[in-house]
């Protein structure tokens, strides 16, 4: 069990890490600002408080340490999503990764932010209520294969 849990800790951080290098290239690259940890932060603060959706994060009352607690959610969801990973892919992966489940989950996951995150912030599904809808989808999607391959890399080199 702890081998798994340290697997999952290493591969779900390395990826995030990987996604947030990522971000930092897109926003010096082209200027597409990377996701604002702080309002995710609130969204995640507002749910201790029994409140999944909001019309405007922007607009709710700030979450104390909102920043923090956006970033600690970001890498704390890399690591359940790398968990799932190892469950799905089955022990036999660990020894011999090979990209394509990484990239199952990583796509597959787009739908948590589609489905959960976008619409509990107030962007709706799949950022539906933003002018920049298909933008943010497809950044969405590079984002999550970049993931994806964050993992595949991780697992390889700790193999």
């Amino acid at each position: 069990m702890m081998d798994f849990l340290l697997r999952a800790l290493v591969i779900g951080v390395a990826a995030t890490a990987l996604l947030d290098i990522w971000a930092l290239f897109l926003k010096t690259a082209f200027g597409i600002p990377p996701a604002n940890w702080a309002l995710v932060g609130r969204w995640f603060g507002h749910l201790t408080r029994g409140t999944f959706a909001h019309e405007d994060i922007g607009k709710a009352e700030p979450y104390p340490n909102e920043l923090m607690v956006g970033w600690i959610g970001h890498y704390a969801v890399g690591v359940l999503f790398a968990a799932a990973l190892l469950v799905l892919a089955g022990p036999a992966w660990r020894l011999s990764p090979t990209p394509l489940w990484p990239l199952i989950v990583g796509l597959v996951t787009v739908g948590c932010g589609w489905f959960i995150l976008q619409p509990g912030m107030g962007a709706g599904i799949a950022a539906s209520k933003r002018a920049n809808a298909v933008q943010i989808r497809s950044l969405n999607i590079a984002g999550h294969i970049v993931f994806g391959l964050g993992m595949f890399a991780a697992a390889w080199l700790i193999r």
